[in-house]
């Protein structure tokens, strides 16, 4: 994407962290890239060239910048909006696409060739497909230096390396110098335990809402399988038939401060690059609620919650089925429906957390099962047992590999999923920000108490236009709104 030289360096010269992750400035003379907020002293405008991404920077032969450490950088970077296939590609990279799997075989979960790929994401990303994945490793892993005093070694295989050698090669060509020799003080290297317990921080673009957010998944928190105390979320996680536990919470500047305890330390990418998605880390409140204020209506919620982010889903498969429960019931009822599912065919924690006792129902098990004892109505189960046979089937039926239209009408095809379950599942686990579930009742009496009238579905799509490509966030700050219905 084009950058105008004379706006970011304007923005470079007040160090102006309404800028930071939109750009990376790569200094010809030292050879490094930095943060518009970088320290260092101003180098001169003829000096510098701008690029989009850290990717791109580094793939023209540039190095990460010491001092300001790029891998800090809260991820908001500018091309998004611009493109909804990169913005996907990524989605699946940080997911782990291309750690095992190969470009062409990403292309082809997004629906288009391996050429058209690598040119999107030339276009907006000033660098390939490999080139992104590669430099999310080099930064996940100086991050890990920094903030763990975890082992090289551990260091390697927890940020997707595939060895000890290609990670202290790839250190030698970037920084001039070992990983051992970029890690501050002098303390005694701890390994992460059979546990794999690691603590790290994950950053955003404030403002942040975070009681908004913690309120949302209080709400929806399911026994067995999440917890929400005091300023915290924990949950149970299950990958590739390995369980841990992670929690999140509020951290100094900018940033949550996550608690991962996970057996396999090469899982590591995958965990942070879902908890991203959980919090909405990625997104940049301050162009989106200037779009939302706009509307005179949503301009009094949006100054009350100018952080207000969009929660997303742990797993795909298990806000699937979140969702259809909650069909036509209170998000309190849907819970209790939740967790009594968890208890009956959840796998048990080899060691469990207080109350985080199990491990969502795999697809496999809930496709096989007799849902109706659990008393939920025939029609609800056969949905479920609908839901489960489809992920059974087809693993990215639950993954942003396309677009929102046709995201829809491959959920809809699923028997039982109506349109309201379509959009909810797409706004929470595809990341759609345009996704918006018009026939949601919460939507409506909350619109109804701020205009004074009742608005049916078709009406209530007519009057979202405005806030398009946003009507995700207008959603979620409805529901925040003080007269909504649970």
């Amino acid at each position: 994407m084009d950058l105008d030289h004379d706006a970011c360096y304007r923005a470079l010269e007040l160090r102006d962290a309404r800028f930071d992750g939109r750009f990376f400035t790569a200094v010809k003379t030292t050879g490094t890239y930095c943060r518009p907020v970088c320290p260092a002293r101003t180098p001169r405008s003829e000096n510098v060239t701008f690029y989009p991404t850290a990717a791109a920077a580094q793939e023209a032969g540039f190095r990460p910048c010491l001092r300001c450490r790029p891998e800090t950088a809260p991820d908001k970077g500018a091309w998004r909006g611009t493109s909804n296939t990169v913005s996907r590609a990524l989605a699946l990279i940080e997911l782990g696409a291309l750690d095992e799997g190969s470009v062409d075989a990403l292309a082809g979960r997004l629906g288009l060739g391996e050429r058209q790929l690598r040119r999107l994401c030339r276009q907006h990303l000033g660098a390939s497909p490999i080139a992104v994945a590669q430099t999310r490793r080099v930064l996940l892993a100086k991050q890990l230096i920094h903030e763990t005093s975890l082992p090289m070694a551990e260091i390697a295989f927890a940020s997707g390396f595939g060895s000890i050698r290609r990670f202290n090669e790839t250190f030698l060509a970037l920084y001039g110098r070992a990983p051992f020799a970029l890690r501050r003080g002098s303390g005694a290297e701890v390994p992460a335990g059979p546990g794999g317990e690691i603590s790290l921080l994950l950053r955003y673009q404030p403002p942040y809402d975070w009681p908004s957010m913690l309120e949302f998944l209080r709400l929806r928190a399911v026994p067995g399988i999440e917890r929400v105390g005091e300023s915290c979320y924990s949950r149970t996680i299950q990958l590739a038939g390995r369980q841990g536990v992670v929690s999140v919470r509020p951290d100094a500047g900018n940033a949550l401060r996550a608690r991962i305890r996970f057996p396999k330390l090469s899982a590591l990418p995958g965990i942070i690059a879902r908890l991203r998605r959980v919090f909405d880390l990625a997104a940049d409140p301050l162009p989106i609620s200037a779009h939302l204020a706009k509307d005179p209506v949503l301009a009094p919620l949006v100054r009350a919650r100018p952080g207000l982010r969009v929660p997303g889903a742990w797993d795909g498969f298990e806000l699937a089925i979140r969702a259809v429960l909650g069909q036509q019931l209170s998000v309190t009822e849907a819970g209790r429906l939740a967790g009594r599912l968890v208890a009956t065919y959840g796998e048990p924690l080899a060691e469990p957390d207080r109350d985080l006792t199990h491990a969502f129902p795999r697809p496999e098990i809930l496709a096989h099962a007799d849902l109706t004892t659990l008393d939920m109505g025939r029609s609800r189960a056969a949905t479920l047992s609908a839901v489960a046979a489809a992920a059974v089937a087809d693993p990215d039926v639950l993954c942003a590999s396309r677009g929102l239209d046709e995201a829809i009408d491959r959920l809809r095809s699923i028997p039982g999923v109506d349109e309201w379950t379509a959009h909810y599942i797409a706004l929470r686990q595809l990341r759609e920000p345009d996704a918006f579930p018009a026939a949601d009742v919460g939507l409506g009496c909350a619109l109804a108490h701020l205009e004074g009238r009742r608005w049916s579905s078709r009406e209530l799509v007519a009057r979202a236009d405005p806030w398009r490509p946003w009507r995700a966030y207008a959603a979620q700050h409805l529901w925040a709104s003080p007269r909504r219905l649970e």
